[in-house]
């Protein structure tokens, strides 16, 4: 399993995932519950690649992914990452790292805060190719 976190400056927990450009990648897939939690590699999208404006017609740095974890997205968002393969999962966690553990300990995960934006992306989504 691949676990993708929005993240600002690869510190925090980002809101706005489909404007995200820095995104830490834990891939799990050969994690076991009682080894320490392997480092993330870090994405740097460049500008064409952020999501919101990516044309889907070649790879992304982001393919593979089976869960994407940010502070909020909009419903297009989420219907663009279904069809790429991926989960969307909100949290009002802001420390990647605490967000990836809590998954892994299947416990809750905090509620997402209010951003406008995402009021913002939900009229937008109501004209989106997603």
């Amino acid at each position: 399993m691949k676990i993708a976190i929005a993240t600002k400056d690869f510190q925090e927990v980002s809101g706005h995932a489909g404007q995200t450009r820095q995104w830490l990648v834990y891939d799990l897939t050969n994690h076991r519950s009682n080894q320490l939690l392997p480092a993330p590699s870090r994405v740097d999208l460049a500008k064409d690649q952020v999501l919101h404006v990516f044309e889907d017609n070649e790879p992304h740095p982001l393919d593979g992914v089976d869960l994407i974890v940010c502070a909020s997205a909009g419903d297009g968002f989420i219907r663009h990452m279904k069809k790429r393969g991926a989960e969307v999962l909100l949290t009002g966690e802001s420390d990647p790292a605490l967000a990836i553990t809590r998954i892994l300990a299947g416990e809750a995960l905090p509620d997402p805060r209010f951003d406008i934006t995402t009021t913002l992306c939900k009229v937008r989504d109501l004209f989106s190719r997603h």
